[in-house]
This record gives C-alpha cells, sequence and structure tokens, in this order.
C-alpha cells in the first residue's frame, strides 16, 4: 500500500509517494495555485491522477488554521481564498480515496513524535524557526491542537507589553529569520542583506561582530525556551527550521540556557532545566508528519 503525501508551502506543492512504513519511493514538487480554489482542487487532482492507481490515501500539510478531525480549514495562510472550507469533501469530488489535511508546523512536529527525535517522549514543544516561528506542543505523545486549532502558534506570542501595533511585540520578531539579520545588521552595522547560511558562515569564520548579533538572537530565544519550560514542563524541546541544522545555533542557546541557571535560577526555580535537541527531520518534515497524521486519522475513524 502507497500514500501520496503533499506539502502544500508558499511557492509550491512538494509532493512525494510514501509505502506504508513511510519510506520515500518518488518525490517531486508543483507550482503553488494561487488563483482560486478551482485550481486548487485541479492542480492536486492532476498529482491524483498521475498515482491514483498505486495509493489508498492521501496526506496533506497545508498552512492555515486546521481541524483535522473533520476535514476542515477555517484558514488558509497564504492562499486567501481559503477560508471556512470543507477542504477534505472538496477535494474527494475530484480525489475519491480516504483524505486527511493537517497544520503544517504541527505535520512537521508529528514527523518527530513518529519517526524523529521526539518518538516515546511523551511531553515536548517544538519550536520551527522560519519567517515567524511555528510549532507545536506534545502532550502524551499526540500532538496538541488547542481549542481554537491554534496551540503553538508561537509567532504571535507577545515578548513586551508595548504598542500591540508595533510589529515588533511579538515573538516572530525577535527570533524569526527577519529578527536574525536585524540583530546582525545592528550588530555590525549596517543595512547589508544577508541569509540565515551567509550568517552563520560569517559566524563561523570568526567575524566578532555577526557572532555578537548572532549571540543576542540566541539569548532571546533561550529566554522563551526557559519560559516554554515553566508553562509546559515538557521533557524535551525539539527546534527545527533551516537554521537548526547549525550547530553554532544549539551551542549558543545552551550556554545562555546554561548561564540561566548558574544565576538565581539554580538556587531558587523549580522549574527544570530544558533539554534542547533539533529536529530530525527538515526538508521532509512535512511530508512525513502527514503522512503519520493520515495513518494514525484514518485508524481513528
Amino acid at each position: 500500500m502507497n500514500y501520496l503525501t503533499l506539502d502544500i508551502g508558499g511557492s509550491s506543492i512538494k509532493y512525494a509517494l510514501l509505502n506504508e512504513t513511510g519510506e520515500f519511493i518518488e518525490k517531486g514538487s508543483t507550482i503553488a495555485p494561487h488563483q482560486s480554489i478551482e485550481q486548487f482542487v485541479e492542480v492536486i487532482g492532476e498529482l491524483y491522477d498521475k498515482y491514483a492507481e498505486q495509493i489508498v490515501g492521501m496526506a496533506i500539510s497545508m498552512p492555515g488554521a486546521i481541524d483535522p478531525q473533520k476535514g476542515f480549514a477555517y484558514t488558509g495562510g497564504a492562499y486567501k481564498y481559503i477560508k471556512d472550507m470543507e477542504i477534505v469533501k472538496i477535494l474527494q469530488e475530484r480525489c475519491p480515496l480516504p483524505i486527511t489535511i493537517g497544520n503544517d508546523a504541527k505535520c512537521a512536529a508529528n514527523a518527530e513524535v513518529g519517526f524523529g527525535c521526539l518518538k516515546d517522549v511523551d511531553d515536548a514543544a517544538v519550536i520551527i524557526l522560519g519567517t515567524g516561528i511555528g510549532g507545536c506542543i506534545v502532550r502524551d505523545g499526540k500532538v496538541h491542537i488547542g481549542k481554537h486549532f491554534s496551540s503553538g502558534e508561537f509567532s504571535w506570542m507577545r515578548t513586551n507589553g508595548e504598542d500591540g501595533n508595533n510589529p515588533e511585540c511579538v515573538w516572530a520578531a525577535t527570533n524569526g529569520i527577519p529578527g536574525l539579520l536585524k540583530a546582525v545588521q545592528e550588530s555590525v552595522g549596517t543595512k547589508e542583506q544577508y541569509n540565515g547560511k551567509e550568517i552563520f558562515e560569517m559566524a563561523n569564520s570568526g567575524d566578532k561582530k555577526v557572532l555578537a548579533g548572532l549571540d543576542k538572537f540566541c539569548n532571546r530565544l533561550a529566554v522563551q525556551i526557559y519560559n516554554l519550560q515553566a508553562l509546559f514542563d515538557p521533557e524535551k524541546i525539539a527546534i527545527g527550521g533551516g537554521i537548526s541544522a547549525q550547530p553554532l545555533l544549539l551551542e549558543l542557546v545552551e550556554k545562555h540556557i546554561e548561564e540561566m541557571y548558574q544565576t538565581g535560577l539554580k538556587a531558587n526555580s523549580p522549574i527544570a532545566r530544558p533539554v534542547v535537541v533539533p529536529c530530525q527531520y527538515r526538508n521532509d518534515a512535512n511530508l512525513l508528519g502527514a503522512f503519520y497524521q493520515h495513518l494514525h486519522t484514518c485508524k481513528k475513524n
């Protein structure tokens, strides 16, 4: 038995054919359909047509507020035409087989729960560092959705009590990739644009000003990791996203966590020291996590 899994991103739809154990058989991508729900359905329908004779189910990771049990999308992220839609029912009119949908960040977490660094872990938090900050809470070995399907929307956590109209007041501003760029620009004294890879290359080569900006970024991240530990008391906190592959990131985060516990926290705080680990899956996380969710949703139903 094989499954078609889709990762619906902002600029493309990645897809893969997986067998029943989660092994990748084939991968590909196609252009994202941003014009209409009809175009959305047809693009996915064409992928279904390609693999229809080989698959018994379709698993979809997508942005937005998603109810995976009902197959309902309250929002669709960059897909503005997706609002309050029974996406699974709409797709099944074109693709007659079991279909499941899930929020992309929660699918990434499911990959770790099912196959990666959080396998056999009861309670955990996942932080996905990207343009914003995605993530989720894992409770009793399951990704927690929340009453309003917004559990783990860490981007929107407030970091100060200043003017709420100021976009700098939320966590995405300080620890999303734009926040990393801003911290480095301020430290270097430039408006030069760098990507994450370039920043880490400069820091690893010994550029002290870049390293100082990166260190400030990691200090802010460590503070929020501590807050998540205080809030939920997880066994592990996993960090994902492209820059999580950089050993220097976790090294600096660990340094700042250690500094916290060498100050007053060491004697007075009942909060356990956070156990921070890198996510095992990155580029394929959403595909694999959507597959894991599909198996468990279909089994439950």
